[in-house]
């Protein structure tokens, strides 16, 4: 499991003085990014294949707050992936500075062609990357179906002329 370790800011926190939501969302998108850089696939790779990452959706579950003071431990775990690599899931732990869980974040989203602006099949190159990261305990293969399993849908406002 891919872990990095942060110091809580003055700005990563609300007005109850504990971390602010969008703090867990921004720790988690660094660590992510981390773990692929560090694996080799990082803005340079994403560049040359005109490949840029999307979210479908990203659940936080808040188990006990987190305050400033101590560093904090992020995890990363590639949890699911599509057959063609279109599509991908990770799973975030945040603990404390003892190892206590604090929180658990679950993304899911696709890579996308940064031209079409349309969900892409990862480029052969990038596939091996990432096929070869580590992979949860409970790794599985995901379908873009299952991306639109929480029942929400768009639904627009009709606005008349």
């Amino acid at each position: 499991m891919y872990t990095k370790k942060f110091d809580v800011r003055w700005s990563d926190l609300d007005a109850n003085r504990h971390m602010a939501n969008s703090a867990y969302q921004n720790f988690m998108s660094h660590t992510r990014m981390a773990y692929l850089i560090e694996n080799g696939f990082g803005q340079q790779q994403m560049q040359e294949y005109q490949t840029g990452p999307v979210i479908f959706n990203e659940n936080i579950y808040y188990f006990k707050e987190i305050h400033q003071g101590h560093p904090i431990t992020v995890s990363c775990e590639l949890t699911g992936m599509s057959e063609d690599g279109s599509l991908f899931s990770f799973r975030h732990n945040f603990y404390d500075h003892k190892g206590k869980n604090l929180a658990r974040g679950l993304m899911t989203g696709a890579w996308m062609n940064l031209k079409e602006r349309r969900i892409t099949a990862l480029h052969e190159d990038l596939y091996r990357m990432i096929d070869h990261l580590p992979k949860s305990d409970d790794f599985k293969e995901i379908h873009l179906k299952e991306t639109r399993s929480h029942g929400q849908l768009p639904e627009d406002l009709d606005y008349k002329s």
